[in-house]
């Protein structure tokens, strides 16, 4: 390649990626309110939606760590949760304190969306039940409240301490947490005013007699320089205007039509018109092929690395034996992290979202079986095999290349198959960082707590764990018993 196509391409490339960081990121949470404002967001702005990301901590960091440009958020949670205030300030107030951090709010969506606490009406009115402060007579109770809501300083915390409420409730998911009111698991749950599902349920939403909870209107948190750098994009978001009842019918098509996010966006937005989803729609979705690519990435990328270190692990580990306990040890206790506290740890310490700290989350989860198998197939190879060819003459290089290595080798390769099948499944929590994969679809079926998503994404992700663990043992007939 000459000189002059060689300096044509590094200025494509420079274009490229100078193209790519001018492209608007916008950021949502993983509820059905916060899914359909990010998709109005991206489809007014032409923008990249990274969908379901987390909670608020989560889009934060994103944000602190120039990972996504903005996201839908709320005036109460802007200062309880980030700034750590209990008074009751105004966007210009927010603004004031949010500039040391480089970040602004701005443009009011034209809604608010309170907490509460819900109940159903008949249970309600047996007990005399109309205030949050009646709850403290009623130790009996069953709550179930989000994960969120349990560690905000906004949410259980602050509310059980202003109330003096006795009850010990559980952690689950906001969108099945109506299912299990219904259901009469839970007798009380916490709720979004604006949410779709209080009439469908029939839910008295209990007053807030002693104004715990501040007010929570709707507007957009992004970095300073955003309005900017996309001065366009921003002025349309200034003409979305959306009421109480707009974004309560808007979350019913979502909730209780079962419409994908991107058509309630769309449809709202004058683009096109939303259907009703099935199973064979869902599963056959436009975006499979992407999501396939993506977690075939995630699983195999992360895969390539450990083998490349943990097989170097394996046989330092059988080679010398005091240093097998503390690496095995070592790769054990990553094994002990839940992956979404690994996950949310690594935001910080790679200052991105997506693949860059899901890929090393899966790399360290891959490291234990390929790590421990070939410690365990090199320690079992025969000491007399080993002895026989170094009688011979081999050297210590020739006699593990071809004595011990090939003897381990069946070994070996079911850590790796392990490593991998194990990594097909745990790939799926990945989504919730904004990496892709079919855990994008099993995260909105569980915002929605609608089956035929959630299947739409488990389906493939399992069926692809099997065509994973039929590829390697096909590879391991070929590699081992071939040579034979």
């Amino acid at each position: 390649m000459g000189p002059r196509r060689l300096g044509a391409l590094l200025l494509a490339l420079v274009a490229c990626a100078a193209q790519a960081q001018d492209t608007l990121r916008v950021g949502s949470k993983r509820f059905t309110e916060s899914y359909i404002l990010g998709e109005l967001l991206a489809q007014l702005a032409g923008a990249e939606h990274k969908p379901g990301l987390g909670n608020t901590a989560i889009l934060y960091e994103a944000l602190k760590n120039d990972a996504i440009d903005v996201y839908p958020e709320y005036t109460g949670t802007i200062a309880r949760e980030l700034l750590g205030t209990q008074e009751r300030l105004d966007l210009a107030a927010l603004n004031r304190r949010l500039q040391p951090l480089g970040l602004a709010a701005s443009t009011p969506l034209g809604f608010s969306n309170s907490y509460a606490l819900g109940m159903r009406r008949e249970a309600a009115a047996d007990k005399g039940i109309k205030r949050i402060s009646d709850l403290a007579r009623h130790a009996e109770l069953r709550i179930g409240l989000s994960h969120e809501f349990l560690g905000r300083r906004d949410g259980w915390p602050g509310l059980r301490s202003a109330y003096r409420l006795p009850q010990k409730p559980r952690g689950l998911d906001h969108g099945l947490a109506y299912e299990a009111l219904a259901a009469g698991t839970l007798d009380v749950i916490d709720v979004y005013s604006t949410d779709a599902k209080i009439e469908r349920y029939g839910l008295a939403v209990l007053e807030d007699d002693r104004r715990f909870f501040p007010a929570y209107e709707a507007v957009l948190l992004h970095r300073i320089d955003a309005p900017e750098r996309f001065p366009a994009a921003f002025e349309a978001f200034g003409k979305l205007k959306l009421d109480t009842n707009t974004m309560v019918r808007l979350n019913a098509r979502a909730e209780i039509d079962k419409v994908p996010f991107a058509q309630v966006a769309a449809g709202y937005l004058g683009q096109s018109s939303a259907g009703r989803r099935t199973l064979g729609s869902a599963l056959l979705a436009p975006d499979f092929g992407r999501l396939l690519a993506e977690h075939l990435g995630l699983v195999f990328g992360s895969l390539a690395a450990a083998v490349l270190l943990g097989v170097p692990l394996g046989v330092a580990a059988a080679r010398y034996r005091l240093l097998a306990q503390p690496l095995l040890a070592a790769t054990g206790v990553i094994q002990t992290v839940p992956s979404l506290a690994l996950l949310a740890f690594l935001i910080p310490v790679t200052g991105a979202i997506g693949v860059w700290p899901a890929l090393i989350a899966l790399f360290l989860y891959a490291l234990l079986p390929i790590t421990r198998n070939t410690h365990a197939g090199l320690t079992q190879v025969p000491g007399g095999l080993v002895a026989a060819a170094t009688a011979l003459g081999l050297a210590r290089t020739p006699v593990f290349t071809s004595v011990e290595l090939p003897l381990a080798l069946p070994t070996i390769l079911a850590g790796i198959k392990t490593s991998a099948v194990i990594n097909v499944g745990t790939a799926t929590i990945a989504a919730f960082i904004g990496a892709g994969g079919f855990g994008e679809r099993i995260a909105k079926g569980l915002a929605l707590n609608d089956h035929t998503v959630l299947l739409a994404g488990a389906l493939p992700a399992a069926g692809l764990a099997l065509v994973v663990h039929a590829l390697f043992e096909l590879a391991e007939r070929w590699m081992v018993r071939a040579p034979r």
